[in-house]
């Protein structure tokens, strides 16, 4: 959270310096938001927790023994590579099915599938014309799941099934009568628009949502509503760009309705799709709380299953980014006791998100401070700051800095009370300095507000005591600028042993707002 240091803050205008004092100097954006640091890291994790392309493997097909492909047991006559391209290419309706069973089933059943081969073998063209046998599903059905599997693989290898002209003939397929055959379809289309925001732009530019939205019905089977849900998770996702909000936003009054839904997978995907989809800004987020979802995603907070929790909690950290009315949607729907839990859950991913959400809902204003008081969420983030992850800490320490730019007294005494500052000064030794400029910011607003209400000896030494003022003696050194001037600063201001005088906002880092609180009681509170 870096602040204004004192030269760049006399170069502003007296308009623009008020703009940096509005609400108590915080900048929402950074405060609040923070996406840019923390979608990378969420990226990361994420490639465990969901799959961008899935290869369709059917149990059928595993790998049979010598003899019995050779006996022709278990489905098709085996064929060789060298034998399925001029089968394909012949005019005899069950040569053709053959060679493409062959293809499919050589492209499922290997652990490295020779996809390249496959494609050097000029089969793609071919299965890309058989899509639009409506006259033989069976044969459009090997040939959609070849492609399926084809797709699954890496970015070239899924262009030389998207230039091919695959997309639209596959969008059409999506009409067939056979559920098997259109749900094969989906699965192509999912894996291409999981390979990037190109292929995905791609297949949203060929119409498909209005498509895959019309087979979500109720007669639909779970495996196939799994693949259609799984592909408009993949339509949703991906950033830089992000996709066109127009083209996927039709699919939020049936993301409402799937949360519903009690199997797990499907879940999942919904999630997912509702995460990418508040990944954005105000209005994208406004558009999500407005189709009603916040409540059902809440309740998903307390779901047994990681797979579920996961994204659900991804959805509601983003929707907590947003404007105080979109974190009060949050809050209203009971979510601080349950990140209350999760601030304590065995898998560290879960708790470092947790605590990145409740560092944005403490970004917010006084009474979004008091319903995290309330719920007695403090020792909670105490025990992440003290015994967390290394990056739950530099979370909750966020949490913790945020929290203290908008308390009121009674709040800052209570987060004195838990205890805070000897493992939030501990991370003083960060060799982050970022984190150890968030630590040093919730400091000076500890010691600012302390110093108001006449207890600025007490809290010093606190902080004395803890070991604080020793770390921060040990920064003056410190080869970062930023970290440099902060606690220089504070070491002058706060433990100087001089008389401290009243400073105007430019003359402490252009951040703090030193107007007095209404709350505060003559001769101050005890802390």
């Amino acid at each position: 959270m870096p602040l204004i240091t004192q030269d760049e803050n006399t170069m502003l205008t007296g308009s623009a310096r008020l703009d940096r004092f509005k609400n108590k100097g915080k900048n929402l954006d950074e405060m609040r938001r923070r996406r840019s640091e923390m979608s990378v890291e969420l990226r990361k994790a994420r490639k465990d927790d969901q799959l961008q392309k899935r290869r369709n493997i059917d149990a059928e097909d595993e790998p049979l023994s010598p003899l019995q492909e050779s006996n022709g047991k278990g489905g098709a006559p085996a064929m060789s590579i060298d034998m399925i391209y001029p089968a394909m290419m012949s005019g005899d309706p069950d040569r053709q099915l053959a060679a493409t069973q062959a293809a499919r089933k050589t492209l499922s059943r290997e652990r490295n599938p020779p996809i390249d081969t496959m494609i050097n073998a000029g089969v793609v063209p071919l299965c890309i014309k058989f899509l639009e046998n409506f006259g033989h599903p069976a044969l459009q059905f090997e040939a959609a799941w070849a492609l399926t599997n084809i797709a699954s693989g890496t970015s070239e290898q899924t262009a030389a099934v998207v230039d091919q002209g695959a997309v639209p003939r596959l969008v059409g397929l999506l009409r067939s009568p056979l559920q098997h055959v259109a749900e094969q379809a989906v699965w192509a289309l999912g894996n291409i628009a999981g390979d990037g925001p190109a292929s995905r732009d791609l297949v949203l530019a060929a119409g498909v949502m209005p498509e895959l939205l019309r087979l979500v019905a109720p007669d639909i089977g779970m495996s196939f509503l799994r693949n259609v849900v799984w592909t408009i998770s993949n339509l949703c996702r991906n950033k830089n760009p992000p996709p066109p909000f127009e083209e996927v936003k039709s699919c939020l009054p049936y993301l409402e309705q799937l949360l519903k839904y009690s199997d797990k997978d499907v879940l999942a995907d919904t999630c997912w799709a509702l995460s990418y989809l508040t990944d954005g800004n105000n209005d994208k987020i406004q558009a999500v709380v407005d189709m009603g979802v916040v409540p059902e995603l809440v309740k998903l907070l307390a779901s047994p299953e990681v797979c579920v929790l996961t994204p659900a909690l991804r959805a509601v950290g983003n929707i907590v980014t947003g404007n105080d009315t979109q974190t009060d949607a949050v809050i209203q729907s009971g979510a601080i006791p349950l990140l209350k839990g999760l601030l304590r859950h065995e898998r560290s991913n879960i708790m470092k998100e947790a605590a990145w959400t409740v560092s944005n809902i403490a970004a917010g204003n006084a009474d979004q401070i008091q319903a995290v008081v309330g719920c007695g969420l403090l020792p909670d983030l105490v025990l992440v700051l003290s015994s967390g992850d290394y990056k739950s800490q530099k979370e909750a320490a966020w949490a913790v800095t945020n929290y203290t730019s908008g308390a009121s007294v009674q709040q800052m005494v209570e987060l004195l009370k838990s205890q805070v500052l000897p493992p939030f000064c501990r991370l003083l030794d960060s060799q982050d300095w970022k984190v150890v400029t968030v630590v040093l910011d919730g400091l000076a607003n500890m010691l600012q507000m302390a110093e108001r209400t006449g207890n600025l000896e007490e809290v010093a030494l606190m902080i004395e005591e803890c070991g604080g003022l020793d770390k921060m003696e040990a920064l003056q050194s410190h080869d970062n600028e930023k970290v440099y001037q902060k606690v220089v600063h504070l070491i002058e201001v706060y433990f100087s042993g001089e008389d401290n005088v009243e400073l105007s906002p430019e003359q402490v880092n252009g951040h703090y707002d030193f107007a007095p609180h209404d709350d505060v009681p003559e001769g101050g509170y005890s802390f």
